[in-house]
């Protein structure tokens, strides 16, 4: 029999706990689990959450793999301590939940839907919004969840010009990578979406510069990594104007604090990091999935590449 460590904040295990015991049965894994040990050289898997409290991993010396719960590996990916096989979370409910939260937020600047929102002065203005087929969407990140949020905006009609940094084929989607395909895209985005990993090539990757190549008045959204973003280029350009709005779902220390500048700019959306959640059901699915291919030796799903960093 197995032993799986649940490693990630108490308040998670009552929610994965039957989820995560019924895909291990149903993939025929003999198994008991357990949120801590005494003994942890007997931990066959560790499933992990980078806020659970586990940071030193020399002690799983029998441990077959890490399989994190969230999609960002980033903070745990450089621990010098983790020599164990680590896979990242890619699953349905993250796909779709960002396909959602996306859409949504691209759709509303689109349309231009804050102007009749909110009409203290009730403007009676008929100047109707271009069609999405002229309108030209730059997706930053062409990974499982960019790949997902642009066969959306694809669906709508939008023109979807995507950037990563390795050369990706996306139906629908005009595709660029290096630093030259960067500039192109964002020299077109009226709208850009940035679901790019954290990484050291990733960390600031918007700024002053960078903003400057997008058209007067773009909008910029990123639930991706707060990191992506120079914080105080993004304020400078949203003051001249340069950005005209900035929709923003994660961070660099989260909560936001509440004197953080983004909450009362008035071209700034703030949402909690709620564009995509990482769903029990179908994330205990992922999980016994890997241990199952573990066990009968087939290669682990969602590998990370610690080179790369993701």
């Amino acid at each position: 029999m197995l032993t799986i460590l649940f490693s990630a904040p108490p308040a998670r295990w009552p929610q994965y706990q039957a989820p995560l015991t019924a895909a291990l049965q149903e993939a025929g894994i003999a198994a008991r689990i357990v949120t801590e040990t005494e003994a942890p050289e007997t931990v066959d898997y560790v499933v992990y959450a980078p806020n659970g409290g586990l940071s030193d991993f020399t002690p799983f010396t029998g441990c077959r793999a890490v399989l994190s719960l969230w999609a960002g590996v980033e903070n745990i990916v450089t621990n010098d301590t983790l020599t164990q096989p680590l896979c990242r979370m890619v699953d349905a409910g993250l796909e779709e939940g960002m396909r959602e939260w996306v859409a949504g937020h691209v759709l509303r600047h689109h349309l231009g839907m804050d102007a009749h929102i909110v009409n203290p002065a009730h403007r009676w203005d008929q100047v109707a919004p271009p069609l999405a087929r002229d309108r030209t969407v730059a997706l930053l990140g062409l990974g499982a969840l960019g790949q997902a949020a642009a066969s959306a905006l694809v669906a709508l009609g939008f023109d979807v010009q995507g950037w990563s940094r390795t050369q990706r084929e996306v139906p629908g989607v005009t595709c660029h990578h290096g630093a030259e395909g960067l500039r192109a895209v964002l020299e077109r985005a009226e709208i850009a979406v940035l679901l790019l990993p954290l990484t050291a090539q990733t960390e600031n990757l918007m700024n002053a510069e960078r903003l400057g190549w997008m058209p007067a008045g773009a909008v910029l959204i990123n639930p991706g990594r707060g990191a992506l973003i120079d914080d105080t280029a993004l304020l400078a350009a949203l003051d001249a104007g340069r950005i005209g709005h900035a929709t923003l779902d994660v961070f660099r220390s989260e909560p936001l604090p509440a004197d953080h500048p983004f909450w009362t700019h008035p071209r700034v959306t703030v949402t909690p990091h709620i564009a995509s959640e990482t769903r029990p059901a179908s994330a205990a699915r992922v999980i016994a999935e890997n241990i199952r291919r573990s066990e009968a030796g087939e290669p682990l799903l969602h590998l990370v590449d610690r080179a790369r960093g993701y």
